[in-house]
């Protein structure tokens, strides 16, 4: 087949929906993919196109190499012609690790150590610190009292003793083991002369410190039920001893317990006595003291990477500017590496990223802000004749900041690459070259080329929803004027870059919470206002403080368990201050529907987690069939084991190790992946092995069993949340962040409807298609009918101005943002001068 220059060429593409497509897509353009949710699109531009590409780089290298790297499986594709190499950008998140930050991933904290080492101001004297000493992840650099994490968990005294008015006997000493270790411990303090009948507060200050903290562990005669009295007149006396005791000091029982108990039991109990601290050597700066005597700018190297990088940006090109004319080497080193850096920072903050720290941990940024620092990266890796794949760029992205991703869209394009973006941003729709609409809708009604061709020409296609939103204004939602039930006031909120702000969210209405990206609406919204609504909750129930206790503990001990794994850990260090001052009487529960994974295991899948599952068990356990063999609902679950495949356990793929690399799964050869054994698949309903039900969409599933009402009701309320194109037996570890909170949601749509609960959404339209989000939209107002109330961060301004209220935030991001700028209806918001969303909220109420 002759490739026409420029274009690449697909023909019978034929993966998951798509129905043998065949198209040819212009090169060295920016290319969007769109379509409602389950159309296909991503099935095109990652299963086929990026798969391709992967396929063919795979072919190219060494078979020992091949064997490990994570096989990509073949697309099922007649032709692909014209297909450069291609980079996949996807929405995924690595394993989050405390060690991974903003200047890790864009390798800017590399340049910013070359500075430091070569051109720093020194402390007279000192030797030259390499550019290795200047990171926490090396012996050169890591402070070794907290191996470079910058905390420790210690103890401290009013954990160990919270009752000063107990004696030693009493157990005044609460982190000590109890049973006979406890009674030891006691003796053994008999023996050395100090009273445990008294008052611990009645001790001498050095006695009290020496039976906390000390490292020493001496063992000596003890005599049991003794007290002060008789011990010394029995030590006296050389009466031979019950035994010999050793002691133990409290901080060195608790610590060594944690570290070494495996029992989970073991550590939940000495949790409440551990503090996670910053390290009291280098004060949380991770490095030695050798590196951060080094200063820039009168900045050790930790400050200067806590800096927003917009200050970054103009604190280095000031220093560039002051060796302006200086020949010297040291001249030289600051112009080459501030050059650099600064070339590096530019297109940072032209993706509206300019708020972000280089210190600041990759666990603590969304998945969108990810993508755009890895865009970053590839626009300075000067690659040429290159194909990047990307999905949904814009998510998490405020419209002022869109016209930035464009820009940056097109110079990629502009250095001879090409660009497919997986979208459903108007904006970023509009700002393409080229559209690829697939559809007309999902699963097995969609995976066809409804348009391709010019953006422009798209506004004028028939059956193509894309067109109908995008280009000719269909309304989201029809605009009901609800009065609000009253409200919620917080008083006196801090979080992150929320600072001392009062809010008042109107009750029995839909809120929408809008703000620059970087302005602190999930500070104030999915921390915040959860976090204080929870309490308020829990306290008012009877359990109150004992709840609150608990997740105390819990996330000590995920603090704690991390520090040992060097795993990511959340110090609750930033200020956390606020209450509720009224309208908690009248809600009463709180469901947060959010994007995070619905489960961790392949074990986990849509309809396990929905709990359709259980009742298409029972309904194979009532067959005939079933019932002749002895089977009940058990036998037909892949988690149990007399039903599963033996040798999968269950899986339907195996783990298959290899040397230096990450395991990687393929299918269960007994089972072909099926999951279950041969006499259970044997059963079936209306036709169907129990296996098939899995293999099932969520649309094929309702015909499958419509004359079962339970099934169907949760059936449908996936379909309503446009979920109709996934499996039963999806896995819940492929779902994507918008698909986890849609089926969270669909979950919540199934339950009898309470009154009085507040629903947080974070991003809801998240991967969705406007046509989809007119469904979502339609969804939430029947919460709200129902007497419920509805607040969430939302970026989409058709959405916002569909909404009954809006709270904008901002001005800025990061230290400039942080205060409620504009609250009111969409109409009053959209004429607030100071606010950046209003010129975009006017133009989509227009």
């Amino acid at each position: 087949m002759h490739n026409d220059e420029g274009k690449i060429n697909v023909r019978g593409a034929r993966v998951h929906n798509l129905k043998n497509i065949s198209i040819d897509i212009p090169r060295n353009e920016v290319v969007v993919f769109t379509g409602v949710s389950g159309s296909g699109k991503s099935s095109l531009a990652f299963g086929t196109l990026y798969a391709e590409a992967q396929h063919r780089y795979l072919d190219s290298i060494s078979p020992y190499a091949r064997r490990l790297i994570e096989q990509v499986e073949k697309p099922d594709v007649d032709v692909i012609d014209g297909l450069p190499p291609a980079v996949g950008l996807h929405q995924r998140r690595g394993a989050p690790s405390v060690r991974s930050s903003v200047g890790s991933i864009t390798t800017l904290s590399n340049s910013l150590r070359m500075l430091y080492s070569r051109a720093g101001d020194y402390p007279k004297g000192q030797s030259i610190v390499y550019a290795d000493g200047f990171s926490p992840n090396t012996p050169e650099g890591a402070c070794e009292h907290c191996d470079g994490i910058g905390k420790v968990f210690d103890t401290q005294a009013h954990r160990l003793v919270p009752d000063d008015s107990l004696t030693i006997r009493e157990g005044a000493v609460a982190a000590w083991p109890g049973a006979w270790q406890g009674k030891n411990l006691v003796r053994v303090l008999l023996s050395l002369d100090i009273d445990v009948d008294i008052p611990w507060r009645e001790l001498p200050q050095k006695t009290r410190d020496w039976i906390l903290f000390t490292d020493e562990m001496p063992q000596l005669p003890v005599y049991r039920n003794y007290n002060l009295a008789q011990t010394r007149k029995a030590q006296q006396e050389g009466e031979p001893a019950s035994y010999n005791g050793k002691f133990i000091s409290a901080r060195r029982h608790v610590l060594d317990t944690f570290k070494t108990s495996q029992k989970e039991k073991m550590k939940q109990r000495i949790a409440p006595f551990i503090s996670v601290e910053a390290c009291p050597v280098c004060r949380g700066k991770k490095l030695k003291q050798n590196a951060l005597a080094v200063k820039v700018d009168g900045l050790d190297i930790i400050e200067f990477s806590r800096l927003p990088l917009q200050q970054v940006h103009e604190k280095l090109q000031a220093l560039r500017k002051s060796v302006n004319g200086d020949t010297s080497e040291r001249g030289q080193v600051i112009r080459t590496i501030t050059g650099d850096i600064i070339e590096r920072v530019k297109p940072i903050v032209a993706l509206g990223l300019h708020y972000l720290s280089l210190d600041r941990s990759t666990t603590s940024i969304s998945v969108g802000e990810l993508q755009r620092l890895r865009l970053t990266t590839q626009l300075k890796s000067n690659l040429f004749g290159v194909v990047f794949v990307m999905d949904e760029p814009s998510s998490g992205l405020h419209p002022r900041d869109v016209e930035g991703l464009i820009h940056a869209l097109h110079n990629i394009t502009d250095t001879g690459n090409s660009l497919l973006v997986v979208e459903h941003n108007p904006y970023v729709i509009k700002g393409a070259n080229w559209v690829v609409d697939v559809g007309p809708k999902a699963g097995v009604n969609g995976g066809e080329l409804v348009y391709s061709g010019p953006v422009k020409e798209l506004a004028s296609t028939k059956n193509s929803l894309t067109a109908d939103y995008v280009f000719n204004n269909k309304a989201l939602s029809q605009r009901i004027k609800r009065k609000s039930s009253g409200g919620l006031r917080l008083k006196d909120v801090s979080r992150n870059n929320v600072s001392h702000v009062d809010i008042d969210i109107p009750l029995g209405v839909m809120t929408c919470v809008t703000g620059v990206s970087g302005s602190g609406k999930s500070s104030l919204i999915s921390q915040a206002l959860v976090e204080l609504v929870k309490d308020g909750l829990s306290t008012a129930e009877k359990e109150g403080k004992r709840a609150q206790e608990t997740r105390e503990t819990k996330e000590l001990l995920t603090d704690a368990n991390s520090l040992l794994t060097n795993d990511t850990f959340s110090l609750k260090s930033e200020p956390r201050q606020g209450c509720i001052e009224s309208g908690l009487e009248a809600l009463s529960r709180i469901v947060v529907v959010d994007q995070s994974p619905i489960g961790r295991t392949p074990r986990s899948t849509l309809a396990t987690y929905t709990g359709i599952f259980d009742q298409i068990r029972s309904l194979f356990a009532s067959t005939e069939e079933a019932k002749s063999r002895g089977y009940d609902a058990g036998h037909f679950s892949f988690n149990v084991a007399k039903g599963r495949c033996p040798h999968c356990e269950g899986l339907g793929v195996v783990s298959v190790e290899l040397l230096f690399m990450p395991s990687v799964y393929s299918p269960c050869t007994v089972c072909n992946g099926q999951r279950f054994n041969d006499n259970v698949l044997e059963v079936g309903y209306n036709e169907h092995s129990i296996a098939d039900v899995l293999s099932l969409t969520v649309e094929e599933a309702l015909s499958a069993f419509s004359d079962n009402q339970v099934i169907t009701r949760g059936l449908t309320t996936l379909m309503n949340v446009g979920l109709g194109y996934l499996t039963l037996g999806q896995s819940a570890t492929e779902l994507s962040g918008g698909e986890a909170q849609r089926i969270k949601l669909a979950s919540e749509l199934k339950r009898a409807q309470n009154a009085n609960t507040l629903y947080v959404l974070d991003e809801p339209t998240t991967g969705l298609h406007l046509s989809d989000t007119a469904l979502l939209m339609q969804h939430l107002s029947t919460l709200v009918e129902a007497g419920n109330t509805v607040v969430m961060v939302e970026h989409n301004m058709q959405v916002a101005g569909a909404c009954d209220h809006i709270i904008d935030m901002g001005p800025g991001a990061g230290d400039e943002g942080g205060e409620i700028v504009a609250e009111g209806r969409p109409e009053e918001v959209a004429k607030v001068q100071q606010s950046a969303t209003a010129p975009f909220l006017k133009a989509s109420l227009a």
